[in-house]
């Protein structure tokens, strides 16, 4: 059974700029073969299948018909009612390649198709997982996960998340961290949203008003499809590649995050940092309140 894990994740623009490449680029291919690459890091990726073989017989021969998205996890449904699941982590990454390019470090996992090269899973602190589920256990996962999705094609109303907010009562940061909560805002991107929400990271969630619930949920939507257009944030330790190896862009908009020390854009006042959660924040004092 697919069922959800507890892990620091890429953010959702990201893990949405992956899967809209790999809508262009790999639906209608058939797998020809699949490599696990020797070393026992290769099978902590596919640690849910107990031999190489067993992972690679689920794959070889099947089409790619679509791809969907479950929170931060990217699913390949097959025509052999399978359904071939990435879930990238805080490092991965996946990179369509010719089967003639080299192999990146950290490679773990190449999947050749007949035709249109190849699809390579490349993880260098092993933080991800793939893995074969059925098409049954997939939908029962789809159905079970009540996380808000600002990229869903039916998206959620202000009122309805004005009504889970009150109901939370916890800090503000600490809900929009929240895997269960929202999927996929992360550090990053919950700083630059309450900074244009103009509400303070430590503010209760059953404190605000309809019109501060309206700015901060607009200020998620715009965020979210702002981070979207400029292909995702490449940033820290592990930097964000696209489909084709190509950084994003958002981190060069990034109006308070790491910018401690700096003048902030919208009243030139200070940006400081503060600890919250075993993480630091970062704000404009004068404008979120």
């Amino acid at each position: 059974m697919w069922t959800h894990q507890e892990a620091q994740v890429l953010a959702l623009p990201e893990i949405e700029v992956v899967r809209r490449d790999l809508e262009k680029e790999v639906v209608g291919r058939r797998v020809k073969e699949v490599e696990v690459r020797p070393g026992s890091r290769a099978m902590k990726i596919i640690r849910r299948h107990g031999r190489r073989k067993e992972f690679q017989d689920l794959l070889v021969g099947a089409k790619v018909e679509s791809i969907d998205r479950v929170a931060t996890s990217i699913a390949l449904e097959l025509d052999n009612d399978r359904v071939l699941v990435v879930d990238l982590g805080d490092s991965g990454q996946l990179l369509k390649t010719s089967a003639s390019d080299g192999v990146a470090s950290h490679t773990h996992i190449c999947i050749a198709f007949t035709i249109g090269g190849q699809l390579r899973v490349v993880d260098p602190s092993i933080s991800g997982e793939v893995y074969v589920s059925s098409k049954e256990d997939f939908e029962t996962f789809k159905k079970g996960t009540t996380a808000l999705d600002p990229f869903d094609n039916q998206p959620f109303t202000w009122h309805h998340f004005s009504t889970l907010l009150e109901e939370e009562q916890t800090p503000l940061k600490g809900v929009l961290t929240n895997q269960e909560f929202v999927s996929g805002l992360g550090n990053i991107y919950s700083d630059e949203v309450l900074f244009t929400a103009g509400l303070r990271y430590d503010r209760s969630s059953s404190s605000l008003s309809s019109q501060d619930v309206r700015r901060l949920y607009r200020a998620m939507m715009e965020t979210m499809q702002d981070a979207l257009k400029a292909r995702g944030t490449t940033w820290g330790d592990y930097e964000f590649k696209d489909l084709a190896g190509n950084p994003g862009q958002y981190q060069l908009e990034l109006k308070v995050y790491e910018r401690e020390g700096e003048a902030c854009r919208r009243c030139r006042n200070i940006i400081v940092r503060e600890d919250f959660a075993d993480e630091q924040t970062y704000l404009c004092p004068q404008c979120q309140t």
